[in-house]
């Protein structure tokens, strides 16, 4: 069996994660309201309050971020669901970014009191839509770099 080249698909979810979160601290200079991910996850730790900027819980709340961005979502993407999904590689990390978008909107945000859709935010709809501007483009980079299944392959993986 051939094996995934682990490097790429960590390489891809440093580049797409890196995008996905300038854009979205950047995105209030565009007239989008703030969305802080390092705040929202490390809220968590902080008793359900937003902790401040660089904290503790701030730091583990991005730590967290980055963890999943770059290691976690695109091992899975890479390793189960690539080959699977239709298109080509960056409309196959279209569908994973709206995957996550989805999970983050229905699962996440309720478990952190932000309701289901950003429905208790203050401003619901432009956080929803943010959000889910943040995750296309983060899954458009991702498998758009990470490429088809014989393009994320190892050079290695053929020859013994």
């Amino acid at each position: 069996m051939e094996r995934i080249n682990v490097g790429r698909v960590l390489l891809a979810g440093f580049v797409a994660t890196l995008a996905m979160t300038m854009l979205i601290y950047v995105a209030p200079m565009m007239g989008m309201p703030k969305m802080d991910i390092a705040g929202m996850l490390g809220s968590m730790l902080n008793g359900g309050h937003p902790p401040e900027a660089m904290s503790g819980p701030w730091m583990m709340g991005m730590l967290a971020h980055l963890l999943n961005g770059i290691v976690i979502f695109p091992l899975i993407y890479a390793y189960g669901l690539s080959a699977r999904l239709p298109g080509a590689a960056w409309t196959k990390g279209l569908i994973w970014g709206t995957v996550l978008w989805l999970v983050q909107q229905g699962m996440v945000l309720p478990m952190m009191g932000l309701g289901f859709f950003s429905s208790q935010s203050p401003h619901a709809v432009m956080s929803v839509l943010g959000s889910l501007m943040g995750h296309l483009l983060y899954g458009a980079i991702l498998g758009a770099m990470i490429g088809t299944q014989d393009t994320a392959r190892s050079a290695f993986a053929t020859s013994k």
